[in-house]
């Protein structure tokens, strides 16, 4: 899987185990809903300090939303 593919996998991943909605991540990591939505499906390369935002509003470690899932 691409690692930006996968990024996007782990973000929604988490998202939904916190039980948010894209919109309350996407205010919690200060950024608009359609980037978001556009890094779960895999269309956006995120910068380095915006992996960190998401991982900070998702409460997980950067590398955490890098990580491959467990088969």
């Amino acid at each position: 899987m691409d690692v930006v593919q996968l990024l996007g996998a782990n973000v929604r991943r988490q998202r939904k185990l916190k039980g948010m909605s894209q919109e309350e991540l996407s205010l919690a990591a200060d950024m608009k809903r359609s980037y978001v939505s556009d890094l779960e499906r895999g269309t956006r390369n995120p910068s380095v300090r915006a992996l960190a935002r998401l991982a900070d509003a998702l409460g997980v470690e950067p590398q955490t939303l890098l990580e491959q899932p467990f088969k």
